[in-house]
């Protein structure tokens, strides 16, 4: 039988898009990866109507969804033997945990 969390909140996300980078679409040579703008006349740094939106606060996950997985256990890093033990107890006990472990333990 599989471990399930206590509570499964809806997981809502603001916009599941990538940011893109100004001008990337046009040049093969400018990556795809977000880069903030900086030029004095930059359209898309001055937000003008129809240009690719920049990323910003507002776009941030809620506070109770943050880092929680699809099957509704949280996700944190083990980085020694004693945090794993104690995510196995709370394992057991079903809160929500799930767990990623680091590549020197």
């Amino acid at each position: 039988m599989a471990v399930k969390p206590l509570t499964k909140p809806k997981i809502l996300k603001k916009r599941t898009k990538k940011f893109i980078r100004h001008q990337s679409d046009r040049y093969n040579k400018i990556k795809k990866n977000w880069r903030k703008p900086k030029g004095i006349d930059n359209r898309v740094r001055r937000r003008f109507k129809g240009q690719f939106l920049m990323p910003n606060i507002g776009y941030g996950s809620a506070k109770k969804t943050k880092h929680v997985m699809p099957d509704g256990f949280k996700k944190f890093l083990v980085h020694n033997v004693r945090v794993w033990c104690w995510s196995l107890t709370l394992h057991k006990s079903r809160t929500s945990t799930g767990h990623c472990v680091a590549h020197q333990v």
